[in-house]
């Protein structure tokens, strides 16, 4: 008589979730490494709010486990083009002698956003934080650079009773060496549907992409790259038929 197999649970992995085209790859590449998916969404006063609904329905196609929504007051991260409407959202290539930082940055968006994951993955016994950032084609946002994910990384097995304890955590970029064209391509191969996704930072009244923000930019070149249509612009195509 043969004894029934004990069935081997995935590990759980928290991914930061925004709803975008770099985050839903980070996200389907956490499944495909048989991690169950704990996704997290965070509202913050972004005036591309659209996005939050396109994280809802990718995280839907894409089958993760649990998904958290969280709201933040928008008072500490004011000041960014993303949150504040009296400063306007750049369009078009950046002038000569621009500063290296575009009025898009959000004051330490990803150390608050990392800062909740990780109290997220240790009071639910997570060991490993997937974050969609790149340090190749990105608008130049210090948080985004491998020096302040090993950073944060240190810090979290620093500054937690979990790791004191032999349970230290991990923080995952899996994009951070990539570009945009690099990005699209191992998204096409494990079945991302980029109709989903949402990356204007100044969308219209409808949620349809401006096409002329660095967001949408490198989007662009993302798919051009990638030798790809984005499907949302052949979406917009269709609709002008």
């Amino acid at each position: 008589m043969s004894l029934p197999m004990k069935r081997m649970e995935k590990p759980l992995a928290v991914v930061l979730f925004s709803g975008g085209m770099d985050s839903s790859v980070v996200l389907a590449m956490a499944a495909d490494e048989g991690f169950e998916i704990h996704a997290i969404t965070i509202s913050y006063g972004q005036r591309h709010r659209v996005e939050l609904d396109s994280a809802r329905k990718s995280a839907q196609a894409i089958g993760v486990k649990r998904h958290v929504f969280i709201d933040l007051d928008s008072t500490p991260f004011a000041g960014s083009a993303l949150t504040c409407e009296d400063v306007k959202v750049p369009r078009g290539p950046r002038p000569p002698g621009a500063d290296p930082i575009p009025p898009t940055y959000v004051p330490a968006r990803n150390t608050v956003f990392l800062s909740l994951a990780l109290a997220y993955a240790e009071s639910s016994g997570a060991r490993d934080i997937f974050i969609g950032v790149s340090s190749v084609d990105y608008s130049g946002y210090p948080d985004c650079r491998p020096e302040f994910l090993t950073s944060f990384e240190e810090t979290a097995n620093l500054g937690t009773r979990s790791a004191d304890g032999g349970k230290r955590f991990r923080i995952l970029a899996p994009l951070i060496g990539m570009t945009k064209g690099e990005t699209v391509t191992a998204g096409i191969r494990l079945g991302v549907d980029f109709g989903l996704t949402h990356s204007c930072y100044d969308p219209g009244p409808a949620g349809e992409p401006c096409e002329q923000c660095e967001a949408c930019q490198l989007r662009r070149r993302g798919f051009e790259e990638a030798g790809i249509e984005d499907p949302i612009a052949c979406k917009e195509k269709a609709a002008l038929l």
